[in-house]
């Protein structure tokens, strides 16, 4: 069973077999259906397709429509690929759950970070922001300071730490531990934290 589409639902916390409080993950994972099947022969590469969260037709392209019913399926909001799936096992339609996790220890999780707007190059990459009144900072704490020579070679180099904008990136966390797992709600509980805001989408690899 190596991946599920979910939901980050928040954080809580657990007490392990020592008495320990461990910080938690709540991720409503799942039910995802198979909506499509690539094979090397028809598409170069092998992936299994899944579909997840429901929502309605009208807010659904023609195309999309057309790739769902196919599939057997009501619409949904998210479509990802996973190529570590068994495509022999699986056929258009097929439903995956939280429960076919039941015997994995370890996840990685995948999401997008809160997005920061522009930010600084203090909060941004971590400027020590009291560099004084040389090297082209002046009496400006949390600039930058120089950004290279004038006289040569008279332009700024790929890659120089500036301000800009932060965050809304794809972080991947690896090798998360499963605290619990609750089927009948559909909900996996992870150690430790993910990316992402309450209510974002993330997939899980087992």
């Amino acid at each position: 069973m190596p991946g599920l589409i979910g939901k980050k639902v928040g954080m809580t916390s657990v007490f392990d077999a020592n008495g320990i409080n461990v910080p938690c993950t709540v991720i409503e994972a799942g039910p995802c259906v198979v909506t499509q099947i690539r094979t090397v022969e028809k598409d170069g590469y092998a992936a299994v397709q899944l579909a997840y969260d429901e929502i309605s037709e009208k807010h659904t392209s023609k195309a999309l429509k057309g790739h769902f019913e196919k599939a057997g399926t009501t619409p949904k909001r998210k479509l990802v690929e996973f190529k570590s799936f068994d495509i022999d096992s699986l056929k258009l339609g097929d439903t995956i759950t939280v429960a076919d996790l039941a015997s994995v220890e370890w996840v990685d999780v995948t999401g997008t970070s809160k997005g920061k707007g522009f930010q600084g190059v203090v909060k941004r990459h971590g400027f020590a922001g009291v560099g004084g009144q040389t090297h082209g900072q002046h009496n400006r704490l949390r600039k930058p300071g120089s950004l290279g020579a004038s006289s040569w070679p008279s332009r700024v180099f790929p890659g120089m730490r500036m301000g800009g904008h932060m965050g809304c990136d794809r972080v991947k966390v690896l090798n998360l531990q499963v605290v619990k797992i609750i089927p009948e709600n559909n909900l996996i509980v992870v150690k430790g934290s993910i990316p992402g805001a309450k209510g974002s989408y993330v997939t899980l690899e087992a």
